[in-house]
């Protein structure tokens, strides 16, 4: 199996140590106000971030059907033109050419 570029694990994906749950200094009772502070701070700041994601994905969303629409009006455009001309080829001019003769 072949791992894309996206699929590899990035900064993001590094474990912090409020992830693994382990602390340098052991649990004392007083910290509780702290941890639930922390906690709150992390998760308000990962609600803005999903907001900030919905909106950008709202926004690409938005682009690839504009980008859709486009193709599909491209595509139609030149389905009209193979009917005038199926062949591809130019149609000649109405009008004969004009000659004149060079003497040398």
């Amino acid at each position: 199996m072949v791992r894309r570029v996206k699929e590899l694990s990035g900064l993001r994906d590094t474990k912090t140590m409020n992830s693994t749950k382990k602390r340098s200094i052991p649990r004392v009772q007083s910290s509780a106000y702290l941890d639930l502070y922390i906690l709150q701070k992390g998760r308000g700041r990962l609600e803005k971030e999903m907001c900030i994601l919905d909106k950008r994905k709202k926004s690409i969303q938005k682009r690839l059907d504009e980008i859709d629409a486009e193709m599909i009006k491209i595509e139609k455009a030149e389905a009209k033109k193979r009917q005038v001309n199926p062949k591809g080829f130019k149609k000649s001019p109405a009008k004969d050419w004009k000659t004149m003769a060079v003497k040398y």
